[in-house]
């Protein structure tokens, strides 16, 4: 049974640039692992194009929101690693998983900055404790933020603050984690066109004008603009990047 090969861990990596990321890092000889919420048959699909294109890769179910659930995912990603794998280790957690909410903060209920919270920030550092011990020391984490960090358009205040946290929390997971050879840096996407946020980004001509004249490379970006970033931070030749936030924004709002 292969060994050799690294395997990463790609959460949210049924559509948009959890997908691509997944892809990309397949592209470079890495194994895939993705995790979707409630869309099995695009992640099947996924880990279909991942193998197709000579890897090994499954789909675990996850609700990165519902802490309680992590240890039973854990014990069900353990098993696979043995099942599939032989190991019991992974190489490279991509807390990828999320989803957008547009409203004022006049407007935003509790109900939205809970749900927002126990994805963006909560899940994020309670799933990335829980996965420690399944971490290969050398290994690396990625952690998906905002361009919405360094610049501010409103509607987005509730969203924007939570990656802020994750943001932050990269550092000092960087800071802890150290001593066991694992890097961990954020990759901040300008607005890109998938469906995220109901795809406004993707489908509102007005909004994908002004967004490219406001960027300096003078277009909205795709997904494919933000998945090889990823990839390559989980690449030896990243390996003395550590704790930085890295904007892919085209140059948004210089």
């Amino acid at each position: 049974m292969e060994t050799s090969a690294k395997i990463a861990l790609v959460t949210g990596g049924s559509r948009g640039l959890g997908r691509n990321s997944a892809l990309a890092l397949a592209k470079k000889g890495i194994d895939v692992i993705v995790t979707y919420h409630t869309q099995k048959e695009q992640a099947d699909a996924v880990v279909r194009e991942i193998e197709k294109a000579g890897r090994k890769s499954a789909a675990l179910q996850l609700d990165a929101g519902l802490v309680v659930s992590f240890d039973g995912f854990a014990a069900a990603l353990s098993e696979l690693l043995k099942d599939k794998w032989g190991r019991e280790q992974f190489d490279f957690l991509v807390n990828n998983a999320g989803f957008g909410v547009k409203a004022p903060i006049a407007e935003t209920t509790e109900e939205m900055f809970d749900s927002l919270m126990n994805v963006h920030f909560k899940g994020v550092f309670f799933l990335t404790q829980k996965l420690l011990p399944l971490l290969t020391d050398n290994g690396g984490i990625v952690n998906l933020s905002t361009g919405l960090t360094r610049f501010a358009l409103e509607g987005s205040g509730a969203y924007a603050a939570m990656k802020g946290a994750v943001e932050v929390l990269t550092k000092y997971l960087a800071k802890e984690l150290g001593a066991r050879g694992i890097r961990v840096n954020v990759v901040a996407p300008g607005a890109i066109a998938t469906d995220f946020g109901g795809g406004t980004v993707r489908d509102n001509p007005q909004l994908n004008g002004f967004i490219g004249s406001v960027t300096a490379l003078g277009r909205v970006g795709e997904p494919d603009d933000i998945g090889g970033i990823v990839a390559a931070l989980c690449t030896q030749e990243m390996g003395w990047v550590n704790a930085q936030r890295i904007e892919a924004s085209g140059g948004m709002f210089l």
